[in-house]
C-alpha cells in the first residue's frame, strides 16, 4: 500500500495521456460545447449545400438558386422545408423499424466522430479556461475510424429494409466501397502515428507546431485525400449511387425526412473527414507558419484556432465541390481495383519505410553522419537513396512501357509499298510512293482455283 502512490505516478508519467487539460470543465460545460459543435455542424451544413450549387453554377455558367433570400442563401432552408411537409412513403415489403433506423444511424454517427476533434486550443467559456474539443483520449482517431465503421450499417440496412432489388444492390455495392477504402484510409494515418507518437488528437496538434506533418507524410496525405472521396460516396467516386445503374443506390425507396437524414449525413460526414485530415496533416487549429510567428503567437492562441480550423476545413470542402464539377463517374471495377492493388500495397510499403525512418531518427539503426554542417542518421540517408534509385528505374521502366504503347498504337509506315506484295492489289497511303511489282506473286496454276472459278 505504501508502494501504491508511487506506482500510481509511474503510471502516469509512460501513459500516453491526452494533451488537451480537461480539469477546469464542469459536465454542463461540456453539454454546452457540444451544443456549440452541433450548431457550428448544421449551420456549415446548410452554407456548404448553397456554396456547391452555387460554385457549380458558375463552374458551368448558370446562376445556381439566387431566388430565396440574398444570394439564395435561403434555398438550402427552403429545402430543408419541403422535405419535412412531403408525405412519408414506405414500400409495402420493407421492413418499418430497420427502415426507420437506418437513416438515423447514419446521420447520429457523423456527429459522434466530431467530438475529439479539436476546433481551437485553450479558450475562456464562462469563467472556466477549457479546450475548445468535446472530449480526447489515448486512442482518440481509432475512436473515429470505430464511428465510421458503425455508419457502414446505416447503409447496408437501408439498401436490405427496402424490400427492393436495385436498393440491395445499391447497399452491397456502397458497403464493399466504404470498407475497402477505410481499410487504406487507416493505414495513411499509421505515418502519423508514428511521427506524432500518439493516437491523440491534442497530442497530434501538438506535435506539429514545428512541422506540420504533410510535409513529412506527402504520401500517406495524398492517400487519405483519394480515401476520404471514396469513403463519402462523393463523385468521381459516387458508385453507389450510379443512376444509369442502381436508380438512386442504397436510398431509392426514402422519401421525405427519411431521405434528408441520408443526405445530411453525407455532409456531416464530408465536414468529419476534412476536419481528421486537417487535425492529422495540417496543424488543427493552428495558425499558418506566417501567420503564428506575429508577435509571439498572437494570432494561435485562444479563439483564433477557430478560424484557421474553420478555413482549413473549408478548403478541402472546396476541393469535394471543385472535384465533383469537374470529373466524371469512374467505373466500379477500375476503382475497386486501384484500392486493392494500388493504394494498399503502397501504403503498407510506406508505413514501412517510415517506420525505418522514425528508428533512424531515434538512433536505433546505427550512428549518423554530419553532411553540411548538419547531423542525419545513416538509416535515413541510405533509405532516401534507395527510394531514388526506385524512381529512377521505375520512372525508366515507365517511359520504356510508354514508348512500346506508342509504337503499337503507331506503327511505322514504309515510304514505299510494293502494291501487289501479299498478292492483292493494295492502294498506297498518303505520302507513299509506288514501287515496280515484285516477281514473288504466286503465278496461277491449272490446278489452282481463282474466286471467279469458284463462283463459276
Amino acid at each position: 500500500m505504501l508502494a501504491l502512490p508511487e506506482v500510481v505516478s509511474l503510471v502516469a508519467e509512460t501513459t500516453d495521456n491526452p494533451r488537451a487539460d480537461f480539469s477546469d470543465t464542469p459536465l454542463w460545460l461540456s453539454l454546452v460545447k457540444a451544443l456549440l459543435i452541433f450548431v457550428y455542424l448544421l449551420l456549415s451544413t446548410l452554407l456548404v449545400i448553397w456554396f456547391e450549387r452555387r460554385v457549380i453554377g458558375r463552374m458551368q455558367q448558370r446562376p445556381g438558386p439566387n431566388r430565396n433570400g440574398p444570394f439564395g442563401l435561403l434555398q438550402t432552408l427552403a429545402d430543408g422545408m419541403k422535405s419535412m411537409l412531403k408525405e412519408d412513403v414506405r414500400p409495402k415489403a420493407a421492413d418499418a423499424f430497420v427502415f426507420t433506423l437506418a437513416p438515423l444511424i447514419t446521420a447520429t454517427m457523423c456527429f459522434v466522430s466530431f467530438s475529439i476533434i479539436p476546433l481551437a486550443g485553450d479558450v475562456w467559456m464562462f469563467g472556466h479556461r477549457t479546450p475548445f474539443q468535446l472530449t480526447d483520449t489515448s486512442v482518440a482517431v481509432l475512436l473515429v475510424l470505430a464511428v465510421a465503421g458503425v455508419g457502414i450499417y446505416g447503409v447496408v440496412l437501408a439498401g436490405w429494409s427496402s424490400g427492393s432489388t436495385y436498393p440491395l444492390m445499391g447497399g452491397l455495392r456502397a458497403t464493399a466501397q466504404m470498407i475497402s477504402y477505410e481499410i487504406a484510409m487507416g493505414l495513411s494515418l499509421v505515418a502519423v502515428f508514428l511521427y506524432a507518437g500518439s493516437m491523440s488528437t491534442s497530442q497530434i496538434v501538438g506535435a506539429q507546431q514545428d512541422l506540420w506533418f504533410i510535409i513529412p507524410a506527402f504520401f500517406s496525405f495524398f492517400v487519405y485525400l483519394i480515401t476520404m472521396v471514396g469513403e463519402t460516396n462523393r463523385l468521381p467516386f459516387d458508385l453507389a449511387e450510379g443512376e444509369g445503374e442502381l436508380t438512386g443506390g442504397f436510398h431509392t425507396e426514402y422519401g421525405s425526412m427519411r431521405f434528408a437524414m441520408f443526405f445530411l449525413g453525407e455532409y456531416i460526414n464530408m465536414f468529419t473527414v476534412a476536419a481528421l485530415a486537417t487535425t492529422m496533416f495540417l496543424g488543427g487549429p493552428a495558425a499558418p507558419p506566417g501567420v503564428a510567428a506575429i508577435n509571439d503567437g498572437m494570432f494561435n492562441e485562444g479563439w483564433w484556432g477557430l478560424l484557421w480550423f474553420t478555413a482549413k476545413l473549408w478548403m478541402f470542402m472546396f476541393v469535394f465541390v471543385w472535384l465533383r464539377g469537374s470529373l466524371p463517374r469512374v467505373r466500379y471495377d477500375q476503382f475497386m481495383r486501384f484500392g486493392w492493388k494500388f493504394l494498399i500495397p503502397a501504403t503498407l510499403a510506406w508505413v514501412v519505410l517510415v517506420a525505418f525512418f522514425r528508428a533512424g531518427q531515434n538512433g536505433w539503426l546505427g550512428g549518423s553522419v554530419d553532411v553540411a554542417g548538419r547531423r542525419f542518421p545513416v538509416t535515413s540517408l541510405f533509405l532516401v537513396g534507395v527510394i531514388a534509385v526506385l524512381a529512377l528505374v521505375g520512372g525508366w521502366l515507365w517511359d520504356r512501357r510508354a514508348e512500346a504503347q506508342e509504337a503499337a498504337a503507331h506503327p511505322t509506315v514504309p515510304d514505299e509499298v510494293d502494291p501487289y506484295a501479299g498478292g492483292y492489289p493494295v492502294p498506297p497511303l498518303p505520302g507513299q510512293r509506288l514501287r515496280e511489282p515484285s516477281l514473288d506473286v504466286p503465278a496461277l496454276t491449272p490446278g489452282s482455283e481463282t474466286k471467279e472459278a469458284v463462283r463459276g
